[in-house]
């Protein structure tokens, strides 16, 4: 089994969900008392949260660079940036170390290609949703076009990660929030939405609507705990 190297903490709450997602797939895989070998290096995310609206992304990057050398120098064999926001520095991130990226854009786009999906609607951080480095990344290296929500709900689904998901908050107003803004996407021609941040699953999950959804958490780490295994035996 290979180790997984995770660069969490934005937020912890979500590094969690990695983490428990993590442990429950390799023991779904090979069963019995077996769980994910994992170096885990977590950020302190208020400072993360603040360069990113200052826009000081250089700095995160610096910050998530020193994280990805500190895992592969604990053994880590491929290291995954646990959140979509911070793949805007990923290229810098996986320039500092030797071993590979686990792209979370990557590993959404490979689950949506299996399902058929060519139009997509994205939640996510206004960064994740106004900026480039991944819808564009969906765009032009995997050809699916992506719809992203109007401005002001861009502001709804923003806010509510920040103030409330990243703190724990789990709002029953805020879920019917974005429950509005994926039917919105849906009617724009979306066949499905990426729960494009990381806490967002915290709050609607696919029981709450009839438009599928791809959490990227779960999509993530179900990539990880695969290439964690792909030269392990099948024995269990």
């Amino acid at each position: 089994m290979k180790i997984i190297g995770m660069i969490g903490g934005m937020s912890w709450e979500s590094t969690a969900s990695y983490y428990q997602a993590l442990n429950q797939g390799i023991k779904r895989e090979l069963g019995g008392l077996h769980s994910a070998k994992i170096a885990l290096y977590s950020v302190d995310f208020a400072e993360i949260e603040r360069l990113q609206h200052k826009g000081e992304w250089d700095k995160t990057a610096e910050i998530l660079a020193e994280a990805a050398r500190s895992v592969e120098a604990a053994g880590a064999d491929f290291f995954m940036i646990c959140t979509n926001t911070m793949h805007k520095v990923a290229e810098k991130v996986e320039q500092a170390v030797e071993i590979p990226l686990l792209h979370i854009a990557d590993a959404t786009a490979h689950k949506l290609i299996a399902d058929g999906i060519k139009t997509v609607g994205l939640l996510g951080t206004k960064f994740t949703m106004e900026q480039n480095f991944y819808k564009g990344r969906l765009t032009d290296k995997y050809g699916i076009e992506v719809l992203t929500p109007e401005p002001q709900d861009r502001e709804i689904v923003h806010r509510v990660i920040y103030e409330e998901l990243c703190l724990g908050k789990v709002n029953p107003q805020s879920r019917l929030s974005y429950l509005k803004i994926i039917e919105s996407l849906y009617v724009q021609g979306a066949q499905a939405v990426i729960l494009g941040c990381t806490e967002i699953a915290l709050l609607v999950g696919q029981e709450d609507t009839q438009v599928p959804l791809y959490d990227t958490t779960a999509i993530h780490s179900e990539a990880a705990v695969k290439k964690a295994l792909c030269s392990a035996s099948a024995s269990k």
